[in-house]
């Protein structure tokens, strides 16, 4: 193919129509890169998934492990034993990003952090994104933790698409738990109400 008619800042990016799935710009789209909090697409598609099929509801209550508490990085939750909405889990990963309820919603669905990778990827595999491998839930920096654009528009496609009823999360500019105030980290969502969100990821 003829070269790009430009070129942006970051090392690799898609820019596609997701009803055909046809990508309209590529720059590096192959090129396996850190995740980061981008990662946490795949958590929410797998809570969505449990919510669809019946596994969880949105009242459900989800306990906080000591291990969820401790998580560094983006915080949602204070207490360890706390028994927190699934509702409030998803606002705490699609607006504040937070590592901690990645990890509660992990353990449940799977049992364990190792065990919530293999789900990971596993789906990763029936999506068909083939440059991909998950080791953590929460896109925390790891060798073993790499994905490429394609594949991250092939995952964002497809939560778009297979649970357009839950695609408001990602929207919210704002939300309150515990007293605390948190705004989204997507800064788009202010400047274009046409902006639907999804995830930002910071490395």
């Amino acid at each position: 193919g003829s070269a790009a008619p430009f070129t942006i800042r970051g090392l690799a990016a898609i820019l596609g129509d997701i009803d055909s799935g046809e990508a309209l710009f590529v720059q590096e789209p192959d090129t396996q890169l850190e995740p980061a909090s981008l990662t946490k697409i795949m958590t929410l598609y797998l809570v969505y998934e449990a919510l669809a099929n019946g596994d969880l509801k949105l009242d459900t209550r989800l306990p906080v492990s000591e291990k969820a508490w401790r998580m560094g990085g983006s915080k949602t939750f204070v207490r360890v034993n706390d028994q927190v909405r699934v509702e409030d889990l998803i606002r705490g990963i699609a607006v504040q990003s937070g590592n901690d309820a990645c990890l509660v919603v992990a353990e449940f669905l799977a049992g364990s952090e190792a065990g919530f990778a293999e789900m990971r990827n596993s789906k990763a595999q029936d999506l068909g994104m083939t440059g991909t491998h998950f080791s953590n839930p929460t896109g925390m920096p790891d060798p073993d933790h790499y994905t490429t654009a394609r594949d991250m528009f092939i995952l964002a496609s497809a939560i778009i698409q297979n649970y357009p009823q839950y695609s408001h999360f990602v929207k919210e500019k704002q939300y309150t738990f515990n007293g605390i105030r948190q705004y989204n980290r997507n800064r788009l969502l202010w400047r274009d109400p046409s902006i639907t969100g999804l995830k930002t990821g910071h490395t």
